[in-house]
């Protein structure tokens, strides 16, 4: 189904147009785990680095109820336990906890359960939300039509899984139909592209949703190249598997060398050798090998090719770069929807649930630019000049920008929605498999080469010279001294909780006395620091200074003196207000600057207690700055003044709620510095109380 424009004149046939897509999008991820033969395939795992089926099939329903808290458009949540354990854990990053031991997964039949009363939240929400025309990004239904198109997303991306999982554990089912011919495979030529000047981007006035990286705006001014007229089909990357092209190192990268080693690969992922022979995994089947169907291959395969195939004929092939395929996309004629018609391309269902033959979908002589299957590029993704986060998925694209994700081109026999846009920008880590191929080029444009990477995120940035950076004004570092009150009245120091680590350096200084400690934020944002830190042993982030003057600042993990503690130390994202069951039995919780930020402060505090051992210790600091952008006032835990005219304080709060539980052992005042430019900082007093489990 196209994607539901979001601008118009009729506020209620919008309504209904959105209703309508809501409904077709969810039904349709219900069809596709309707591949799973029995219940019991909801528990397995597709491949070692995911979770199982289970947790995807109820994730994407989770997305929307999360979502609408974070935007504080609904206040209740449908289950919490589920809204926390279906939350996270897509993309193999270090905060994607995909440890069994860590989950009970409830029965399919629960999750069933609890999509349908999500379907029916939803849909009343689209009937009844303020709406205006176009849909603006601080609307409430722009948040409605993310969680539709996150859920196209994982259409696709579910149905790759299951192509992954064991045939025995799929059956076929009369939705998804196979293409039904194949012969050989065409012999591939090269194409001529004009010099282009290339714009990518797209305007805030475009009438289609769209995600935060393809906003903003990129040009580059592209030479002459050639591209491949077809897809590099199974039957042009048989000539490179069958000479070897999987045990000889020279073709491949040092990223490349390690995805053969750990994965063992001779032959592509969806390719079985069967006495001698290959076959080809298809959705729900394994048939005969369709020699003239692009094959499906990581970028590392793609680019290992490209080297055969170079050292074959004498000639530099690479894959192409996102502007040269915009050059190969205008070429080719191609409009953008809703222009562009879904039988002209092997996209959105409209013809096949697999890949057909390379030779049978051309726009103007060069064939598949759209469709069949993705496209690796050489680039990776970046945020576009003008890029800016958007609150209500902060983590969709920044923890992407880290020259480890390539971006994949012009969509699959898969995609739907907003991923058949012509300013769709998808990228995947090189080695996952997907639906995804490539044509191959001869290019003298400048390759994308590896940038030195600084943190550019300006709100992040001023966490990392405030965590990191210099002090100011003889105020001393303020996760360091809080990290030393922790240790001070600390009464075991076997586990530690930072809560709203930020960038994580409490965490790191948490581990000089305890034996583990976890660092928690809301944010990937910042999370994604402290577990750069631990992984690559630097960080880099800009200092502003003044205007767009910046100063760029590394900080390496040997100057902090943490480099034995790395092993101590674990970064997660989660939600202190419902956090996943396994964060538990800790000696320390320290919530810094925590709770005026939450949007229920008081669900917070009367179950955090739980996560402690006996004797354990909670501190709590904070400045008390409420605000109802944080937190619905009627929640506020001080700041304001009650129906009796009494003024209402933090900690007189703190101690109503927490001395049943709790004894105060200490409070005091802690300054913090955080600098805004050379000469714009910002000097803040929190309020530390301590507090021992009773």
């Amino acid at each position: 189904m196209y994607p539901v424009p979001i601008d118009g004149n009729d506020i209620q046939k919008k309504r209904q147009e959105i209703k309508e897509y809501f409904n077709n999008t969810f039904t349709l991820y219900e069809k596709v785990f309707e591949l799973l033969k029995t219940d019991d395939v909801f528990y397995k795992k597709s491949e070692l680095t995911r979770h199982p089926m289970i947790f995807y099939f109820g994730h994407t329903a989770t997305f929307f109820v999360n979502k609408l808290i974070n935007m504080k458009i609904i206040k209740e949540r449908v289950d919490a336990s589920f809204e926390s354990i279906f939350a996270v854990g897509v993309d193999e990053m270090s905060w994607d906890d995909i440890d069994a031991k860590n989950y009970a997964w409830p029965s399919v039949d629960e999750v069933r359960e609890y999509r349908a009363k999500v379907r029916e939240m939803v849909n009343e929400l689209i009937m009844t939300l303020p709406l205006t025309l176009p849909v603006a990004q601080d609307s409430d239904m722009w948040v409605i039509i993310m969680g539709i198109e996150h859920e196209r997303i994982h259409v696709e991306t579910s149905l790759a899984l299951h192509r992954q999982m064991p045939i025995e554990f799929v059956k076929e089912i009369e939705a998804f139909n196979l293409c039904p011919h194949s012969s050989q495979a065409p012999t591939n030529e090269m194409l001529n592209i004009k010099t282009a000047h290339i714009e990518l981007g797209k305007s805030k006035e475009h009438h289609l949703y769209g995600w935060d990286n393809e906003y903003g705006t990129y040009a580059e001014d592209v030479k002459e190249f050639k591209t491949s007229k077809y897809l590099v089909s199974n039957g042009e990357f048989m000539e490179f598997v069958k000479d070897g092209g999987y045990i000889n190192e020279d073709l491949w990268d040092e990223e490349g060398i390690d995805f053969l080693k750990s994965s063992r690969a001779i032959h592509p992922s969806f390719w079985i050798l069967e006495d001698a022979e290959y076959k080809y995994r298809a959705l729900s089947a394994i048939i005969d090998m369709p020699l003239d169907w692009p094959v499906d291959v990581n970028a590392l395969e793609a680019e290992a090719f490209c080297r055969y195939k170079s050292q074959k004929d004498g000639v530099t092939y690479s894959l192409p770069s996102e502007a040269e395929h915009r050059a190969i996309y205008n070429q080719s004629r191609l409009q953008d929807l809703p222009n562009f018609h879904e039988s002209r391309a092997n996209l959105n269902f409209y013809h096949y649930a697999s890949a057909c033959p390379v030779n049978e979908f051309s726009f103007n002589g060069i064939y598949d630019v759209v469709g069949n299957v993705w496209q690796w590029s050489r680039t990776p993704i970046r945020g576009f000049e003008g890029f800016e986060i958007h609150p209500a998925y902060d983590d969709f694209s920044v923890p992407t920008f880290d020259d480890k994700h390539s971006l994949i081109l012009g969509s699959s026999w898969a995609s739907s929605g907003n991923l058949i846009m012509k300013h769709s920008r998808y990228a995947f880590r090189k080695h996952f498999p997907q639906n995804a191929g490539f044509r191959y080029v001869i290019s003298q444009n400048i390759s994308d080469e590896e940038i030195d990477i600084y943190e550019s995120d300006e709100l992040v940035s001023q966490y990392c010279e405030f965590q990191y950076g210099d002090t100011h004004f003889g105020v001393e570092n303020f996760a360091i001294e809080c990290a030393k009150i922790a240790s001070k009245f600390a009464i075991k120091k076997g586990k530690a909780l930072d809560l709203g680590c930020a960038t994580g350096r409490a965490t790191y200084e948490l581990a000089k006395d305890f034996d583990e400690v976890e660092g928690i934020d809301f944010s990937v944002r910042f999370v994604q620091v402290g577990a750069k830190l631990k992984e690559v042993g630097e960080i880099k982030f800009r200092s502003s200074e003044e205007g767009s003057l910046f100063s760029n600042k590394c900080v390496s993990i040997e100057e902090l003196g943490y480099e034995n503690l790395t092993d101590k130390v674990s970064f997660w994202q989660g939600d202190a207000c419902n956090l996943k069951p396994n964060f538990n039995s800790y000696d320390l919780v320290i919530a810094t600057n925590l709770i005026d930020r939450l949007y229920n402060p008081r669900l917070f505090l009367d179950t955090i207690d739980e996560r402690l051992n006996d004797d354990g210790v909670l501190i709590i600091t904070s400045p008390y700055t409420w605000q109802e952008s944080s937190t619905a006032k009627e929640l506020w835990l001080g700041g304001y003044v009650d129906t009796n005219g009494v003024e209402v304080k933090t900690l007189d709060s703190l101690k109503a709620v927490l001395d049943k539980k709790f004894e105060l052992l200490h409070v005091q005042d802690l300054d913090f510095v955080i600098k805004e430019t050379a000469r714009k900082y910002q000097h803040t007093i929190s309020q530390v109380s301590v507090w021992k489990k009773k």
